[in-house]
């Protein structure tokens, strides 16, 4: 007797966005009830409405545009850098046995180091703006690209590699041509879960240096004025819809850059 149980799918595109509409809309309510019944003050917690209509005046701020400006800015440059450096490392560290040995009680003791703790020290020696932002961006964004990267490399087909080895191909034209893009789709997962670390150091560096311009900082001035917990919060609508809007757009991205990776997985389960 054969089995007509249809596999379990899990939600379609539309039904995680109806969703997520869904819980937004429930945060927003609760937030405009709190406000608008006088259960929190307003001072603290502005109705949602009205936090909704100040980060929409923002949009035809010139200075807030610029803050937002350096923010992104300092968050693709520092990304950039990440990806410099943690591609390459990462294939090294995964290909190489020796140099991994060599290398790892180093990596082990710097990746637990917050980037935030690193900022009076990038201050005093990199000063403000870019020149502090961007090698603290860079070094937070650096650890999800290389671990994602020597991870990938472990899941290459040792097959395909040896066939390329019994045919005199070289370590590094097997690295190339096999290994490199097997682990593809893995370093893609690992550039988009930096780009959100990336985006959270250049807010946050810029909220606790203190000084600069930034989207963080605009934040970070508007907690010091009397009545600026509209000001506050609707900095922080922008910044959580700008990673919204870099997330999408990565995973929209590798879903269709690297679909042929998701048919295996499908075909394997």
């Amino acid at each position: 007797m054969s089995d007509t149980t249809a596999p379990s799918r899990g939600l379609s595109r539309t039904g995680k966005w109806v969703r997520g509409a869904v819980g937004v809309a429930v945060l927003f309510l609760a937030s405009e009830i709190l406000g608008r019944a006088g259960i929190v003050d307003r001072s603290y917690l502005p109705p949602a409405s009205s936090v909704t209509a100040r980060a929409a005046e923002l949009v035809g701020d010139p200075d807030f545009l610029f803050n937002v400006r350096v923010t992104l800015t300092a968050w693709a440059l520092g990304l950039a850098v990440a990806v410099a450096i943690a591609v390459p490392l990462g294939l090294v560290l995964g290909s190489v046995p020796a140099v991994n040995t060599a290398v790892r009680a180093i990596v082990e003791f710097l990746r637990p180091i917050p980037s935030v703790a690193l900022i009076p020290l990038a201050g005093l020696l990199l000063g403000s703006g870019l020149n502090m932002e961007v090698p603290l961006v860079a070094y937070a964004a650096t650890w999800p690209i290389l671990f994602n990267t020597m991870y990938g490399l472990q899941d290459v087909d040792p097959v395909a590699k040896e066939t390329l080895r019994t045919f005199g191909f070289s370590r590094t034209q097997v690295l190339l041509r096999v290994s490199l893009p097997s682990a593809a789709p893995f370093i893609a997962t690992g550039v988009r879960l930096a780009a959100s670390v990336a985006l959270i150091l250049a807010v946050g560096t810029e909220i606790l240096s203190g000084f600069g311009d930034g989207l963080g900082m605009f934040i970070a001035q508007a907690g010091t004025v009397p009545d600026g917990t509209r000001d506050v919060l609707a900095g922080t609508v922008w910044a959580g819809c700008i990673g919204l809007v870099i997330d999408t757009v990565l995973v929209q991205t590798e879903n269709r850059v690297f679909r042929w990776h998701r048919a295996q997985g499908s075909g394997a389960s």
